[in-house]
This record gives structure tokens, sequence and C-alpha cells, in this order.
């Protein structure tokens, strides 16, 4: 091979995906496709009210229902534990994590709060069965509003904790941004609502579980970001070892965050295995997504600036309201602590505050998603600086001039605990507004408005902490052929790992494509991974 050319097929090179072929053409194999002889499939009841005590009926007539394999409640799933927080951040306070059952025995939490699981032979045949269970309800005070989460009369979520607030978070520099405040020649303050969403990604939820009895090991097929983290906390939730399961993630439909956590079907499903003997098989519907599935974001953030003469920032306070539903979720209540720590954005504030106060409301379960607390503090600070601008009498371009760190200060410490390597936001924005052509904007404003129509101009600048964990391990194993297998622990859920793996073993070891097999979503074949998420896979997972 002539070393001194490139190859078509490595570092800097833009190929064709390898696995977009077989996605397109709809010849991908997803966690639903897959169907073992004998399958079951599996349905959960789910809650029509959001908060109540409940009393579940005789589960006789359920249980002898046509096709019926298997009907459980609360009552009948004491083995299973509860199901894993594992991102609780530091507190003010220490605070209690309330508990989380696979399924709910005396109250319902939120709409959708699982009550009952079934098993039969068909979803037609669980669904009936599902219907001749009989549940009281009998209704409480219901809270869903996050702002008001903190009233003194605001409905309580766990009346025995005698308050919605699960935890209080802080950082910064409280007594020096109370004096900088004192001090200041005006004060720009808003508030910004960050709606709760929902992911809505293309693949619903599925999982496949059977279990072998003369090896005693399970083998999972689930729709994840990253086979050992859902491995490690559905078998927090079994109590058994994570050498007993094997988890395999084929092709995955869009994750966002929201595909890496543990959640109550998967525990059940491998139970329902295990205890028939046979596979089972559970689905998520779309609407059944809504009820089931974590949800993101839910914040209300109000914060000001203190501002001197000429419009530079002096200090930044802020305070957080944030809804973690229900529950604690698998890392929810971690994630809005994380935005705290973005929270002053690529400017050089030398004083800053900020609370989170975590809040329970009677709503599905928050967690990461796409960003996970740092897009939402990204688009606080945004809003705040235009309205800085505003009180101080500056465009939107010089005030950011005025405040950004500047090129000789970093590497650069936040008073939020991030460190800054490098950067020229200025330079940066100039760049984008000559890109977008700002200087013309007001001659095709008026343009537009000759013609009846609107115009706008939006901006914003953002810095994101991302890469999570400090390494991320792979295995490669050279065969006799001269090819090369590596294995992954991150899982691809649309980025591409397959040719982006490919492409970084290809150029050291002198090797085209069809020689390099990239294998991923096998918990069997790599002893740890730290998954999909947080913009970590690439950066971690190749060497520089």
């Amino acid at each position: 091979m002539n070393q001194s050319a490139p190859l078509k097929f490595g570092m800097g090179a833009s190929p064709r995906r390898v696995e977009d072929g077989s996605l397109i053409r709809g010849a991908g194999r997803y966690t639903t496709d897959v169907t073992p002889e004998g399958v079951l499939t599996a349905y959960v009841l789910r809650s029509a009210a959001g908060h109540a005590r409940v009393t579940i009926g005789d589960l006789s007539a359920a249980r002898e229902a046509p096709g019926v394999h298997l009907v459980w409640s609360a009552a009948d799933v004491g083995d299973l534990a509860l199901m894993p927080c594992l991102g609780k951040p530091a507190a003010k306070a220490p605070y209690e994590e309330p508990p989380y059952p696979v399924l709910c025995g005396e109250t319902v939490k939120h709409v959708g709060d699982a009550i009952a699981f079934i098993v039969a032979d068909d979803l037609n045949s669980a669904k009936s069965a599902a219907e001749l269970i009989e549940v009281d309800y009998d209704p409480l005070p219901a809270i869903v509003d996050t702002a008001g989460a903190l009233a003194a009369d605001a409905p309580l979520v766990w009346p025995e904790r005698g308050t919605n607030l699960a935890f209080e978070s802080e950082i910064g520099d409280k007594a020096a941004t109370e004096a900088a405040f004192a001090s200041a020649a005006r004060v720009a303050e808003i508030t910004v609502v960050n709606n709760r969403l929902v992911c809505n990604y293309m693949e619903p939820r599925a999982i496949v579980a059977e279990y072998d009895s003369a090896s005693a090991r399970y083998t999972v097929m689930v729709g994840s970001q990253g086979v050992h983290g859902i491995r490690d906390a559905m078998c927090k939730v079994l109590q058994i070892e994570p050498g007993a399961m094997r988890v395999l993630t084929y092709d995955v439909g869009g994750g966002f965050g929201t595909k890496t956590f543990n959640y109550r079907e998967y525990p059940l499903t491998v139970k329902a295995a295990k205890a028939l003997g046979r596979p089972v098989k559970w689905v998520s519907d779309r609407n059944e997504h809504f009820l089931a599935d974590a949800h993101g974001r839910d914040n209300v953030t109000t914060g000001a600036f203190a501002l001197d003469a000429e419009g530079r920032i002096q200090a930044m306070r802020v305070e957080l309201i944030a809804s973690l539903g229900s529950y604690f979720n698998q890392f929810g209540p971690y994630i809005p602590t994380i935005g705290l720590t973005m929270l002053t954005g690529l400017y050089d504030i030398r004083a800053a505050y900020a609370v989170c106060k975590a809040v329970f409301t009677n709503t599905v379960p928050t967690d990461a998603y796409r960003g996970a607390g740092r897009p939402e503090a990204t688009y606080f600070i945004e809003r705040l600086m235009d309205e800085a601008a505003r009180v101080a009498g500056l465009s939107r371009t010089e005030i950011r001039r005025h405040n950004f760190i500047k090129p000789e200060q970093m590497p650069y410490k936040t008073q939020t605990g991030r460190t800054y390597d490098t950067g020229d936001f200025a330079g940066h924005m100039d760049k984008a507004m000559e890109v977008a052509e700002a200087a013309s904007f007001e001659a095709r404003l008026r343009e537009s408005q000759g013609k009846a129509k609107i115009r706008g101009f939006g901006f914003a600048t953002y810095v994101e902490v991302c890469a999570f964990g400090n390494s991320e391990p792979a295995k490669a194993v050279l065969d006799a052929a001269g090819g090369v297998t590596i294995h992954i622990g991150p899982q691809s859920t649309g980025q591409g790992h397959r040719t982006a793996y490919a492409q970084f073993v290809a150029e050291p070891l002198g090797l085209d494509y069809d020689r390099i097999r990239v294998i991923q979503g096998d918990s069997d074949a790599l002893e740890k991974g730290g998954g999909t998420g947080g913009s970590r896979s690439i950066p971690l997972g190749v060497p520089s």
C-alpha cells in the first residue's frame, strides 16, 4: 500500500455511512422485530387518576380470562427492589428518596402510574384481561404546576414529607452576589419557562426477555443507549448479579437520552419470562409513551444581572424551580443541577449565585433529554442578555461584546466551577454576523414590511459541557486474515457509530472498511461500557 496516499475511508474523509442502506430500505432489525418461538405478550394497566388511593379488586377473573398466563399486582412482586435513582446531587441539606415501586399498591401519583402487569398469548387478550380488573380510586388533591408546587396551600405529592420540595442545591458566592446587586447601576430580570415535553422518538420502547434454566441466565433484548448501564439498573431491581444477564441492543430508532434508563416494564418482563418459562415481549404504543417514558425539561427560572453604568455584568443571581415529577427517576434529580454549572455562559461574570429547588408534582418523572439541563441554562442566559441590552440601552451585539470572556483571559474558571481552556467568543460572533449578513438586515426588513410580511433576526451564543466520564473502554480483536473486530460500549441511535469507529481504526492500521467490523449492543462482548449520551461517544471512545 502507498502510505503517502490518503485512505478513502479514514479520519477526515466523508464516506457514505455504511449503516444507512439497510435503515433507509426498511431492512433494519429493531427490538420489535425479535419474535422468539412461543413468545408471550405483556401489557401494563395504568392509573387513570393523577393522585389517588387505590384498591385493587379480586384478580381471579382477569387471571382466568382466555389466553392469559399471568396477572400481577404489587402484592405479587414483593421480591423486586424499588426502582433505583443513580444520580442524586449534593444539596444544602440531607434529603430522602421517596419509594418508586415497580407496581403501585396503595396510592398512585400520576396518570399512567403502573398498577398491574398482564401476560397473555397476544395483546388483545392482555387488554381484555386488564378490563376485568376493578380498581377503586379515592381521589386525592393533585399538583401539576411547577411554579406553584411550593405554595403554602399546594397539594402535596408525598403528604408525609410535609412539602413538595425534594431538595435544594446551590452554587456560587451568595454574599458577593448580593453585595454586587446592592451597588448596581441597573438590574435586568426575567422569568423563563422551559416547558415539559415528551421525547417522541420514531421507535417506541420495547423489550423481549428469555430465561435459560440450564445456565440460570437471562437474555434481554431492549432498545437502549447502552447495554451495560441498563443491564446494571435492571439487575438492581431484580436483585441479581449483572453476570446473570446478557443484554442485546440491535438497531435503535432514536434515543435522545430517554432510552438510557431502566423502566418498570423491563424488570417485570424479565421476571415474567422466568416465572412462565417462555419468552415475554412488551412493546409501548404511542399513547403509552406519553404516560410511561421519562419526560424532559419542566423548569421555571427567575434570574437577574447586576449591571454597571456601561452595561457590564457585575453579578448574576438565579432561582431555578425544577419539577422531578412524582418520583426520582434514574438520573432525574441530577439533571437540573448540571444546568447550574453552565448558567454564566460565555460571559465574564465576577460574582454569581444560583439555587435549584427541585420539586415534586403529580406528573410523569423527568430525566435527561437532549442536553439535559444545559440547553435550559443557555436559553435562560441568552434571554437575560437580550433583556440586559434593553435595560442598558445597548444593541444585543454590543452588550455581548462588552461582557464576553476575552481570549487573553484563558484558561478561565467561571463562578460556577467550569474551566474554559480556549475561545474567541467575540470573533465567533463577528463571523456569525458576517455569514448571516446582519449588516443588511434592516434593508431586508423594510422590503418585507413593504410586502406586509414579518421578518425577524435572532441569535444566541452557547458553550456546553459534554463527554461525561473520564474514559470509554473498547476492545480490538485481530483475525488471521488481517481483519479487525472492534467491540464498543456506546450504542448508535442514529449517530452512525459503525462508520465513525471504523474510520478511526482504518487509518492507523491501513485497512479498508470491508476488513473492519464494529460490534455494539452486546453486554457479553465487552465487560463494561458507558453508553451513548451527553455527546460522549466519539470524544471518549476514540483516542485523541
